[in-house]
């Protein structure tokens, strides 16, 4: 298969690569995480605190909270209420403040209140699907891991990376296309790329390093 760009016709393996070297050279190829932690058990609670709010606010949240909560046992141990009002601003307050404590329940049930590694394990916690799964198993357990929020659906589907509209399937593409040793940290660059450069509503394509490659430039 093939991508043109600007009367330019390049192998989309070759394409591909070119892009993964240039987010390398703009962003560096450590792995990263936005989400302030410290373990596994910190990092599943504010993945799920993230949905549907920015890493800043879940960041400034868990700042006092993990304070305050030390322990799964102390967040399955957790009054509601109490609880709802210290992660208020992320949103969604009452599911997250259900889905949390129902979580660190069934990590002190079924896991001997550790954060299980393995996919199956860890989709079976209340509250967690694929993408907080991933965060864990990349970030943590080290595991090649593709996690497809907003920023990696909506910039792979303009990169030419996938067609497809599901998380789930776009994961999978993305698995089948990307080196291995790439998945995690292709998150992290494409959400630095998204919020700086390659903004939903209001992308700076002639600022953009992937400009003269990318089949969406301009449009």
């Amino acid at each position: 298969m093939y991508v043109v760009r600007k009367g330019m016709v390049i192998c989309m393996t070759k394409y591909r690569q070119e892009v993964l070297d240039r987010l390398d050279r703009e962003y560096g190829n450590k792995v990263m995480c936005y989400l302030d932690h410290k373990n596994a058990e910190e990092l599943l609670i504010a993945t799920i605190l993230s949905a549907q709010c920015t890493d800043a606010r879940v960041n400034v949240v868990t700042e006092t909270l993990f304070q305050k909560y030390t322990t799964v046992v102390s967040f399955a141990n957790a009054d509601p209420k109490e609880l709802e009002k210290e992660i208020h601003s992320t949103g969604f307050y009452h599911n997250k403040t259900k889905n949390i404590i129902a979580c660190c329940k069934a990590l002190m049930d079924k896991h001997n209140g550790k954060v299980p590694s393995e996919m199956e394990a860890l989709i079976e916690l209340p509250g967690v699907g694929r993408k907080t799964a991933n965060v864990v198993r990349g970030n943590i357990f080290h595991e090649p891991s593709i996690v497809v929020d907003t920023h990696v659906k909506r910039i792979s589907k303009k990169l030419g990376f996938t067609k497809e509209e599901d998380p789930v399937k776009i994961e999978f593409d993305l698995m089948k296309k990307l080196p291995r040793d790439y998945w995690i940290r292709y998150n992290t660059h494409i959400i630095k790329l998204g919020r700086e450069i390659c903004i939903a509503r209001r992308p700076k394509c002639d600022n953009c390093f992937l400009n003269d490659i990318c089949p969406s430039a301009g449009k």
